[in-house]
């Protein structure tokens, strides 16, 4: 069917959080981890539904898995990471087998925090192998629309050998999507000193080289867990499941037939409306924990209303945001379930529209959009997940800036960047294009049109002309260069009139 995606990896988090991802999505299409053969679902009583069952399972399983001669699915995946570490736990376990053994790039110096040095130093030493296995993995699809990145922007590997591939992969791959699952940092989970540094630069290449960017919060995550899920001392690996949940949903409409968003340039042109406005919100309902799931004391029996509320509240937002301090641009929610119906779908959310119609910005028309998946997961028989751009999510850029400027005020840690080749004006400069993106996406959420009379103002504050309206017609005579006036009462059928 073709359509694929190639998952690339990058740095600790982003394989700890691919490792959780590909095993997720090994259990929702039925794929054994070991052998990565087809496991189908066994109802004899039914064959027909089992073969049904089959036919979605493996309908768009190429999206994401490549078949070989022997009947075994392989993740179209590149790993990467600058020390061997992580690499080498995932081949230890027994998803490992899995994947190709050509498509694990690692080194053994790893990124010490510095996005500097991955970025300038270490970086380039990798990313020409780094191109080679994503271009054999590109060229191994029939038709690719895209990259997925997932990434730490605290850490050093995945924020500046991150920001370096995507660099080189909007030189090479101009006309593809190229998106990613950013995990922004937060003091509650890490103590790295110089967070905020590598954050605002790595911020500053998602905006110019970044498709789509799904916004992962680690306060928000460490709140959810904590809160939400009633889990005392939440580890990264508890984070992790929370994360795996978000990602196995907005990712649903692209792995399983659906009504919408069926690939990446169709969720983008539903969700960004302005092309440096592309930082999602996601969320997911129900959210449960990873021993609630285990022990099915989950409860799975919720209505579209129910799932409706939860992914509106914004307790489930993977985002530290209130939902109070901004509008939604744009907003498309995944519904998954065996018998679900699209009326009781659409119904909810014409009266959610409705209802909270000041959250949304007035002058986008129809940007609350549905889909339906008619495959459920392995925990639940109905859930919903939610991707919005939403003018809020500035609220996290905002707190990693203030975070920037109480160290770079005082040029605190500043030289471990400097001495590995960076200039200061490239931090400065980064630093500038976060501060414009906030101020644009504040600009969006303040804007008003007046529905009687939308064509009033233009974006620079200025009177638009529309073409059969004149400002002047509430004139009754106007003179000519001789001093003729045409008068509007006359039936001179518009003739100047010479004056005596």
């Amino acid at each position: 069917m073709g359509r694929e995606i190639v998952f690339v990896p990058v740095g600790q988090c982003g394989n700890q959080l691919g490792t959780v991802f590909w095993q997720t999505l090994c259990g929702e299409h039925h794929i054994d981890e070991k052998t990565g053969k087809y496991q189908p679902t066994k109802n004899p009583d039914d064959t027909k539904q089992e073969e049904r069952d089959t036919q979605l399972h493996l309908e768009k399983i190429d999206v994401y898995f490549e078949e070989t001669a022997k009947r075994r699915y392989v993740p179209r995946c590149v790993l990467v990471d600058l020390e061997p570490g992580v690499i080498e736990t995932l081949k230890a376990k027994a998803i490992g087998s899995l994947f190709k053994p050509d498509n694990f790039v690692f080194g053994v110096n790893g990124g010490a925090n510095n996005w500097a040095k991955t970025h300038y130093q270490d970086g380039p030493e990798f990313i020409d192998e780094i191109l080679d296995v994503i271009r054999r993995s590109m060229e191994s699809a029939d038709s690719p629309q895209g990259i997925q990145v997932t990434q730490s922007l605290g850490g050093g590997t995945g924020s500046g050998l991150g920001s370096l591939i995507m660099l080189k992969l909007r030189e090479h791959y101009p006309d593809r999507i190229i998106s990613a699952f950013s995990v922004y940092p937060s003091a509650k989970v890490s103590d790295v000193v110089v967070e905020p540094y590598n954050a605002t630069l790595t911020t500053s290449i998602l905006i110019q080289d970044c498709d789509q960017v799904n916004v992962i919060d680690n306060e928000a995550l460490y709140d959810i867990s904590t809160n939400l899920l009633k889990t005392p001392s939440p580890n990264f690996h508890d984070l992790n499941w929370v994360v795996s949940l978000v990602m196995s949903g907005v990712t649903s409409s692209l792995r399983f037939p659906g009504t919408l968003n069926g690939d990446l340039r169709k969720m983008g042109v539903n969700l960004v409306p302005f092309p440096r406005l592309h930082f999602f919100t996601v969320s997911t309902a129900p959210l449960f924990s990873q021993n609630a799931a285990q022990a099915n004391e989950h409860y799975t029996n919720l209505s579209v209303k129910e799932i409706l509320d939860q992914l509106w509240t914004g307790n489930n937002f993977l985002a530290k945001i209130n939902k109070n301090d901004g509008r939604f641009l744009s907003m498309s929610c995944i519904y998954r379930g065996a018998q679900l119906t699209s009326f009781e779908v659409e119904d909810q959310h014409r009266m959610a529209q409705d209802k909270f119609m000041e959250d949304f910005v007035n002058w986008i028309p129809s940007n609350m959009m549905t889909s339906i998946i008619n495959t459920s997961t392995q925990y639940c028989k109905t859930n919903g997940s939610m991707i919005a751009n939403f003018t809020g999510i500035n609220a996290v850029f905002r707190r990693i800036s203030r975070q920037f400027h109480k160290m770079f005020k005082k040029k605190a840690f500043l030289h471990w960047y400097i001495q590995v080749g960076m200039d200061e004006m490239e931090i400065t400069e980064a630093n500038k294009n976060v501060q414009d993106m906030i101020q644009e996406y504040q600009d969006k959420c303040d804007v008003i049109v007046d529905e009687d009379n939308p064509f009033e103002r233009d974006a620079d504050g200025a009177t638009e002309q529309v073409i059969g309206f004149d400002d002047d017609d509430e004139e009754e005579q106007k003179e000519d260069d001789d001093g003729g006036v045409i008068d509007d009462d006359d039936d001179s059928d518009g003739i100047i009139q010479d004056s005596d």
